[in-house]
């Protein structure tokens, strides 16, 4: 990425590079099945999709992206799907392909689509060693995490290792809604279930992972690792001022760190305007990023979030490339100056 005003999507899935074979041999969840009338389904944790192009051949949405004005995309491991909870023996080689399918994607691309790698949880020391590996030798900026892991202290902990290791090269993180291994799925709403989950409570769930990682000693103990907290950070840009509200009121010698959220990065998948000028007022152009959530949304993230906000002509530079543009540099400069031990 130049320093040419570019429009970067930092928040998409990617389910090819050899996962569509993989997820085609299987017969318990996640596996694809072929319905009656010839359509290919995903047969996920909480449902059933049709399972199209956009979701495992790059050149359809490599065309998409170039139409609508986008230049750079974010193609992440399908970290809600769970297959990265899947027995090591059954998923790591599996996951270590798609890694290395997404390297060799950023350089036939010329680096218009840029990855983030998935490990196998369920093998704590393959997962080390393959986010090593992503960072060391295939380049990639990071990989992305189940955000049940960050829902308190204690869960967190358990990925001390893997986060260490991240640490080593420094790396990317993306805080990504998904399950912990052997964790089973929470029951379903009675009713309303699609904005019940998919709106409710996921936003709810990204403001509790972000607040695990402020209200902790990560950001001091990993300071080569960014954290990346989806969609806006949840409800955090509505809801601060209640938090900072409860602080005074109840723990009056601590005040609630507000200004640590500016630590974290995030994206405005599938939001609007409205979120976007409440979270640059509380976190800050500079830490905020385009995000779709291509292709389970396909609207261009410039033209509907940003284009539309009531924010200043600075903001609206910052936001399509400035952010993710300095991240990265970050993140390179940090890789090599561990390759090359200076």
């Amino acid at each position: 990425m130049t320093d040419i005003a570019q429009r970067v999507d930092m928040h998409s899935h990617f389910y090819g590079g050899g996962l569509l074979e993989t997820l085609m041999s299987r017969t318990e969840r996640p596996y694809l099945r072929t319905r009656e009338d010839g359509a290919l389904m995903m047969v996920a944790m909480n449902g059933e999709f049709e399972f199209t192009d956009h979701y495992h051949d790059y050149r359809v949405g490599l065309n998409l992206m170039k139409a609508s004005g986008l230049t750079h995309r974010l193609l992440t491991f399908p970290g809600a799907l769970g297959v990265e909870l899947l027995p090591a023996n059954e998923i790591a080689e599996a996951i270590s392909t798609y890694n290395s399918f997404l390297a060799q994607l950023t350089g036939e691309t010329d680096g218009a689509l840029i990855g983030l790698a998935g490990v196998p949880l369920a093998d704590m020391d393959l997962a080390c060693a393959e986010v090593i590996r992503i960072r060391r030798d295939l380049g990639l900026p990071g990989i992305i995490l189940p955000s049940n892991y960050f829902n308190s202290l204690t869960e967190a902990d358990a990925l001390r290792p893997l986060l260490q290791a991240a640490n080593e090269y420094g790396c990317h993180i993306m805080l990504h809604p998904g399950l912990k291994v052997d964790e089973d799925l929470p029951p379903r709403p009675a009713d309303n279930v699609q904005y019940r989950l998919s709106a409710v409570e996921l936003q709810s769930s990204a403001s509790q992972i972000a607040l695990t990682v402020i209200l902790s000693d990560m950001l001091e103990e990993f300071p080569n690792i960014t954290f990346q907290v989806v969609n806006l950070g949840g409800t955090l840009p509505f809801i601060f001022e209640r938090i900072e509200s409860i602080a005074r009121h109840r723990s009056p010698d601590e005040p609630f760190p507000t200004d640590r959220l500016r630590r974290l990065w995030y994206d405005c998948a599938s939001l609007g305007p409205r979120a976007l000028e409440a979270a640059v007022q509380l976190y800050g152009a500079d830490r905020l990023m385009l995000g779709s959530d291509y292709p389970i949304f396909k609207d261009d993230p410039y033209a509907h979030a940003l284009v539309p906000a009531n924010l200043s002509q600075a903001d609206k530079e910052q936001i399509p490339w400035k952010t993710a543009h300095g991240l990265f540099t970050k993140l390179d400069a940090l890789r090599q100056t561990k390759l090359h031990g200076s």
